[in-house]
């Protein structure tokens, strides 16, 4: 239920990431500060069309995942609880990453770090109870949600109104400037169409993954959490080069902003290049810390040594894709993730499991081909330099 309440903002939001990421890299403020109003107005926008949508398609949604009735009932409980604050929580994403493309990423991750905590906090206490307080269950968990991005998203605002690393958000001039709205859009909807197709053709892979079984499910899962451990280093360093790409390009240094984007990637990779290796050496430890079944520890050692050797090529699928982002070259990955996500992870996977009886290892190939096959064709496109006469 949190992956779903998570893939539905994603999707409606994240291009907004893009978008305020290249914000300040000329260090003309007055037109930074316009461009941060129109984002928080495009974001507030879009963030209650995004709670619209999801208290009128959250169960339709699940229903078309395949959830068990008893499971549908909690699911659209905590999706209809979590759409409340997409508004706030479109804010936080929109204010973050504007000040990332200030350069200030301290204040983004202490905001979040707020965000996080607040909801861990809510969350435990609204599921346990103590103190004589009501188990809400399903519910509270989705309590801490609210809680969090409501409390980070009153947060950002006060950043930016009181002014922080040359950005200040004036709550005057709120009129729509369709100019920056279409450079903004420009940018930032195929970044939004990308995250829609990653979005759906998961769920279609999580389809093809339903039909093995449960033990198979299960096992998926564990895997996937275990996996998640590696995109923290990835997903940091994506943002750095987002950010420090679309700097290097706004200050009219193109090989700054090259440099800046094989450096992030080395660092990613290089980390990421650890955990995997954790993941070839040490498997059955790692799965045995979420679950003791012998038949999901055995069917979940495959797939985590798949995706240890295929670290590098995940680096280079979250960096190289900011990158380019950050450079506002959006289109180009919207493309090859729309192909490759549904061609490699979903056609294959239905191949290999079904048509040649692979299992869940068959569904992980699949997916590793998809992180390879990407992850080589954003370094082809950034080496071959088109993103610095962009346009943004």
């Amino acid at each position: 239920m949190d992956i779903c309440g998570f893939y539905t903002q994603w999707c409606c939001l994240h291009w907004l990431n893009s978008a305020g990421g290249t914000v300040s890299g000329g260090k003309d403020w007055d037109a930074a500060n316009r461009t941060v109003r129109q984002l928080v107005l495009v974001g507030l926008c879009i963030g209650l069309a995004a709670t619209a949508l999801g208290l009128l398609f959250a169960e339709p949604a699940l229903a078309l995942m395949g959830a068990e009735p008893d499971v549908l009932a909690q699911g659209v409980t905590y999706l209809c609880i979590v759409s409340s604050v997409f508004a706030p929580t479109a804010v936080i994403i929109v204010g973050n990453a504007c000040l990332r493309g200030a350069g200030d990423t301290r204040t983004a991750m202490k905001v979040m770090a707020v965000v996080n905590v607040l909801n861990v906090a809510v969350a435990w206490a609204a599921i346990n109870g103590p103190f004589g307080l009501p188990k809400l269950g399903v519910a509270g968990s989705a309590l801490g949600a609210v809680v969090g991005r409501a409390v980070g998203g009153l947060l950002v605002v006060g950043i930016l109104l009181k002014g922080r690393s040359g950005l200040k958000l004036d709550l005057r001039h709120w009129r729509p400037d369709f100019g920056i709205i279409r450079r903004v859009l420009r940018v930032g909807l195929p970044t939004g169409g990308e995250q829609l197709m990653m979005s759906l053709g998961m769920l279609a892979f999580l389809r093809v993954v339903a039909s093995l079984g449960t033990v198979a499910v299960a096992a998926h899962v564990v895997a996937l959490r275990i996996q998640s451990l590696s995109f923290m280093p990835g997903f940091g360093f994506a943002i750095a080069g987002t950010t420090l790409v679309g700097q290097g390009l706004g200050a009219r240094e193109p090989r700054r902003a090259e440099r800046s984007g094989y450096l992030t990637y080395q660092m990613a990779a290089s980390l990421m290049a650890v955990v995997g290796l954790v993941f070839i050496l040490f498997p059955q430890p790692l799965i045995r810390l979420f679950t003791d079944d012998p038949m999901v520890v055995q069917m979940a050692v495959t797939p985590l040594r798949m995706v240890g050797f295929t670290q590098p090529f995940l680096a280079a699928t979250m960096v190289f894709a900011g990158n380019l982002r950050g450079a506002g070259d959006t289109r180009f990955p919207m493309y090859v993730t729309a192909v490759s996500i549904w061609s490699l992870r979903v056609l294959v996977a239905g191949l290999l499991t079904l048509a040649l009886g692979m299992g869940l290892s068959g569904a992980w190939l699949s997916m590793s081909m998809d992180q390879v096959v990407r992850g080589t064709i954003f370094f082809r496109r950034f080496r071959g330099g088109r993103w610095k006469q962009v346009e943004v």
